[in-house]
């Protein structure tokens, strides 16, 4: 019975030797290392537009909490405002002024 034990233990640590061997010289490879600088890549732009993303929301919520820019307005494109002239006052006319031209 030990014999049979040791015997499947180092069968057992030889296929794993040699799996992980396999997976070392493939991740090596030209290939292998291509595949893992694009998955770096994919991966720090996920982040970065996560952050971004993240930043943006907080930005627009704290600006509504402090009253900069009310909910909604279109003012605000960018992340800077725009320079917005108040509405002008609809022009009014005495009747003083409309009975003296006539």
């Amino acid at each position: 019975m030990r014999r049979g034990l040791w015997f499947v233990a180092g069968a057992g640590a030889g296929v794993y030797a040699m799996v992980r061997g396999r997976r070392a010289a493939e991740a090596l490879s030209a290939d292998g290392l291509k595949d893992r600088l694009g998955a770096l890549e994919l991966g720090a732009r996920m982040f970065r537009d996560e952050v971004a993303q993240g930043r943006v929301e907080r930005e627009s919520e704290l600006r509504e909490r402090l009253g900069l820019v009310p909910h909604g307005r279109p003012e605000l494109e960018g992340g800077r405002h725009k320079a917005v002239a108040p509405p002008a006052a609809p022009a009014t006319t005495s009747h003083a002024q409309e009975e003296g031209t006539t």
